[in-house]
């Protein structure tokens, strides 16, 4: 009879970044959902009975006043909590038994607009309104953040990284404004 050492059973995790802009649902037990976080906002979400979690990364909060007239905007915060809440829906959960986690929020330059502190406001009354209770929280601050999330568990780990590793916040690419001829009759 021979004894193998345990850590030679143990499947490996596989390991999947949210980028800025995307949500992401797993309910996959070696599932880990990872993003790295500056001013950014992650929101983890999690159902305990039907072991589903989801993340999701947001570079602001919402668009401008001017700017919500020309219609959905995926890049936004607004419109990133409704993807992973109806994603997490599809996937079984229940909203009643929704819980969250944020992290990011940090104003990493002194000088510059505090778009974390901005984001972080945002996602909190958000998950409020929905009624989400928000079960943890690392916001704010001046230091970048490493999340890992295992979503069919709803175990995170959030770290501070040095700054440099958060990705360079990606401007919002908007489709061009349609110019055609017109023709006068």
């Amino acid at each position: 009879m021979s004894i193998q050492p345990s850590g030679l059973l143990a499947k490996p995790v596989t390991r999947i970044t949210v980028m800025q802009g995307q949500a992401l649902v797993s309910a996959g037990p070696r599932v880990e959902l990872t993003t790295v976080l500056g001013s950014c906002v992650a929101t983890c979400l999690f159902d305990p009975e039907v072991e589903l979690g989801g993340m999701n990364h947001f570079l602001l909060a919402e668009p401008p006043a001017a700017q919500k007239a020309m219609g959905v905007d995926e890049h936004y915060g607004v419109y990133l909590m409704e993807v992973l809440i109806n994603q997490m829906l599809a996937h079984g959960a229940s909203k009643s038994r929704l819980r969250a986690h944020l992290y990011g929020g940090a104003n990493l330059h002194a000088n510059m607009a505090r778009i974390g502190t901005a984001n972080a406001e945002f996602a909190r009354s958000f998950l409020q309104r929905e009624r989400i209770p928000l079960i943890k929280e690392d916001l704010g601050g001046t230091q970048a953040r490493r999340v890992d999330f295992r979503p069919a568990s709803g175990q995170v780990r959030c770290r501070m990284v040095a700054n440099d590793m958060a990705p360079e916040p990606q401007p919002i690419q908007r489709p061009a404004a349609q110019r055609g001829e017109v023709e006068l009759f």
